[in-house]
C-alpha cells in the first residue's frame, strides 16, 4: 500500500474535515483571527472531492452520534459513531504539530487506515479549485442552508500566499533621469545572504533604493499579462495604476515595511490617482479589499476572471491551537477587513519570475517589479 504523504497545508484539510464532523458547527470570525464565540453555525453535511467523485458525511438521522458516509461510485451508505472523527482528528493535529516544517511526512498507520475506511484516496483537493472542502451549514439569519465551498488555511503551516508570484505578476517601470553608466553598478548589488545553490539572490529592494538615490524615478509603464491586465480592470479600472504605486512603495520603502494595512496608508497619502478626498474616502483601501476578496474567492492572475467565485463560502482557517474559524463570505465586511490586515507584500524569486534587474529598450531604461502577497504568520 502505498502511503498518503503531504505537508502540513495539505494535512490540514483533511484534519479540518475530521474536526467539523467532531465539532458539528463552525464559529464565524470577525475581522481579526478570533472568533465570535456567540456566532456558531451548525452543520449539517461536509462533502469532499475524491478521485472517483463527491464523498459525502451526514449525521444519522436516527442517531445524532453517528456519521452516515456516502463514498462515491458505492451505492451503499455506512455508518461511523462520531467519537472516531474526534479520536482521529485529535491524532492527526498531533501528527501535523510533530510533522516537518518543510516538506512532506506521512502520518501514523492507524490513522492512515481510518482515513481510507471514510473515503479518503488522497491528502489535498484538486488543486484547480479555490474550494478545499464543501459544507452546508444552517444559517438561522437567513433561514437558508446552502452548500458552500470553502478555501482552507492553515496557521499549522507556513503561512500561504493569497496572490501568488508567477511572470503575470510583473509590472514594467520606466526608470526617469537616469544616467546608464549607474546600470552595471546597480545590477551588482546582491543580496549578502546565499541561496541554497552557493549563490546570492539579487537585493532588488536595494537596487530600486539606489535608483532613487542617484536620482532616478520609476515611471508606471504597464502590467505585463494582458489577462492579469484584464481581471484587475474587471475588478476596478484603477487597480493597475493603484497596484503600480504599492508595489513601488514596499520596494522602496526605507523602514522595509511590508503590512498591506501600512504600505496602502503610504499610497493614499500620496493618492496617484488624484481621487477627490476631501471627505476621508477610503478609495484605496477599499479597492485593495476587492482584490484581496477575488483573489482570495477564485481569481488567479494567468487565468480569465470572470467573476465567478470558486469559494462560494470564504475561508475555514485553523488556528494554532487546533480549533477552526469560519470566515464567512456573506460577512463580507468581516472577511474582507481580514484579509486587509492580515495579508502583507513580498519579494519572490527574481530569477524566477524574471525581474529586478535594469535593462536596455530604444534608448530607454526599465525594470520590473513584481506583485506577491502573502498572509501574516
Amino acid at each position: 500500500m502505498t502511503h498518503f504523504s503531504g505537508n502540513k497545508g495539505e494535512w490540514s484539510e483533511l484534519y479540518v474535515l475530521l474536526k467539523l464532523l467532531s465539532d458539528r458547527e463552525l464559529a464565524l470570525g470577525g475581522n481579526s483571527k478570533a472568533n465570535i464565540a456567540s456566532i456558531l453555525l451548525p452543520i449539517i453535511e461536509v462533502i469532499r472531492n475524491e478521485q472517483n467523485g463527491k464523498n459525502q458525511y451526514c449525521y444519522d438521522s436516527n442517531n445524532k452520534n453517528n456519521i452516515q458516509i456516502s463514498i462515491a461510485g458505492k451505492n451503499k451508505s455506512f455508518i461511523v459513531p462520531i467519537v472516531e472523527f474526534t479520536g482521529n482528528a485529535k491524532k492527526l493535529l498531533k501528527n501535523i504539530l510533530d510533522g516537518k516544517v518543510k516538506g512532506t511526512f506521512t502520518v501514523d498507520d492507524d490513522l492512515e487506515i481510518f482515513l481510507r475506511k471514510i473515503g479518503c484516496t488522497r491528502v489535498r483537493e484538486d488543486s484547480k479549485s479555490k474550494s478545499d472542502i464543501y459544507v452546508k451549514v444552517h444559517d438561522s439569519r437567513s433561514g437558508f442552508s446552502p452548500l458552500l465551498g470553502f478555501s482552507v488555511k492553515s496557521e499549522l503551516a507556513g503561512a500561504p500566499t493569497l496572490l501568488n508570484a508567477s511572470g503575470a505578476t510583473n509590472f514594467t517601470f520606466k526608470i526617469r533621469n537616469w544616467d546608464s553608466s549607474n546600470t552595471e553598478k546597480v545590477n551588482n548589488i546582491f543580496s549578502k545572504r546565499k541561496k541554497k545553490d552557493g549563490t546570492f539572490a539579487a537585493d532588488v529592494k536595494g537596487r530600486i533604493r539606489e535608483i532613487l538615490r542617484l536620482g532616478g524615478d520609476l515611471e508606471f509603464v504597464k502590467t505585463d499579462n494582458r489577462i492579469f491586465l484584464g481581471n484587475l480592470v474587471l475588478i476596478d479600472s484603477k487597480l493597475p495604476e493603484i497596484l503600480a504605486c504599492l508595489i513601488k512603495t514596499y520596494y522602496s520603502d526605507s523602514e522595509n515595511r511590508v503590512a498591506l494595512i501600512d504600505l496602502i496608508e503610504t499610497v493614499s497619502t500620496e493618492n496617484p490617482c488624484n481621487f477627490i478626498m476631501d471627505f476621508n474616502h477610503q478609495f484605496y483601501n477599499y479597492k485593495i479589499k476587492k482584490l484581496l476578496c477575488e483573489s482570495a474567492l477564485g481569481m488567479r492572475p494567468a487565468e480569465i476572471w470572470h467573476g465567478t467565485y470558486d469559494a462560494t463560502g470564504g475561508y475555514i482557517v485553523v488556528k494554532e491551537d487546533g480549533n477552526l474559524v469560519c470566515y464567512h463570505i456573506y460577512n463580507r465586511n468581516d472577511f474582507e477587513e481580514y484579509l486587509l490586515i492580515n495579508n502583507k507584500m513580498e519579494t519572490p524569486s527574481s530569477e524566477k519570475h524574471g525581474f529586478g534587474k535594469i535593462y536596455e529598450n530604444n534608448g530607454g531604461y526599465f525594470i520590473k517589479l513584481n506583485l506577491q502577497i502573502r498572509f501574516i504568520k
